[in-house]
């Protein structure tokens, strides 16, 4: 799956990291590779030895890379990278290659995490919470209208859900879930009428949580997530056709 092309980074370290894990997921570079010497990444980015070393040193910290003595630094497997982090989520969303048991998993992930944590809201969520969720839903029908960015509104919708849970690991996941959301959001958000389709399923669990109706929120988390899932599988499969036809 596809997403827009995040806006550039602050620094000379982070601009290099971006494109240096975007290639890596991508497949340009590929598990069991060695990346190209210093010198050679020095000359294609214009930067310095240092911003170079930075980067690939955040890369390795996020299990992406290993340097090996007297080999070089060496493209891990994904199963060593740190899956949650929001910046791998985000570049392997980026990646151009279909990654459909990426896209099954992340699925399953929000099926898992996401309906627990409406109940949850439904349960614990504070008078400012719950009115924090209809703003939220207010920017969401002001977007399909045409006012505001549909994505963000979206977004800040479904974190206030998890955050308003109550629960501390669920808030510590919430960086990393707001990556994956981003990526789903992003693909039923460019779905003809997608946005407007969904937003009777946004209302319904935007009033569940204010009547604190556990098994209404439940329910009407599972029916997004369900919806959400559709709307990939449909993409997936046009961008396969798509694959299909030029090869």
């Amino acid at each position: 799956m596809t997403t827009k092309s995040p806006a550039p980074r602050a620094t000379f370290q982070e601009q290099v990291l971006e494109q240096l894990g975007r290639d890596i997921c991508s497949g340009r570079y590929k598990p069991g590779v060695v990346l190209p010497p210093e010198g050679e990444l020095c000359e294609r980015f214009a930067f310095s030895r240092i911003v170079i070393r930075e980067a690939v040193k955040s890369l390795s910290a996020k299990g992406m890379l290993d340097v090996r003595r007297k080999v070089g630094t060496v493209v891990l497997d994904p199963r060593h990278w740190n899956l949650f982090d929001p910046d791998v989520i985000a570049w392997r969303a980026q990646s151009t290659v279909v990654d459909p048991a990426m896209t099954r998993d992340l699925m399953e992930l929000r099926r898992i995490v996401e309906p627990a944590a409406a109940r949850l809201a439904a349960r614990r969520a504070t008078g400012q919470e719950r009115q924090a969720l209809r703003s939220a839903y207010a920017a969401m029908e002001r977007a399909v209208a045409g006012d505001g960015d549909y994505v963000t509104a979206d977004l800040a919708f479904h974190a206030t859900v998890l955050s308003a849970a109550g629960n501390q690991f669920v808030r510590q996941m919430q960086e990393a879930m707001n990556a994956i959301l981003k990526a789903s959001f992003r693909i039923s958000s460019e779905k003809p009428g997608g946005p407007a389709f969904t937003l009777p399923m946004h209302e319904a669990l935007c009033q569940a949580i204010e009547e604190a109706d556990e098994k209404a929120a439940e329910l009407a988390s599972l029916r997004l997530i369900e919806q959400a899932e559709a709307d990939l599988l449909e993409q997936l499969q046009i961008e396969q056709h798509a694959s299909d036809q030029v090869s």
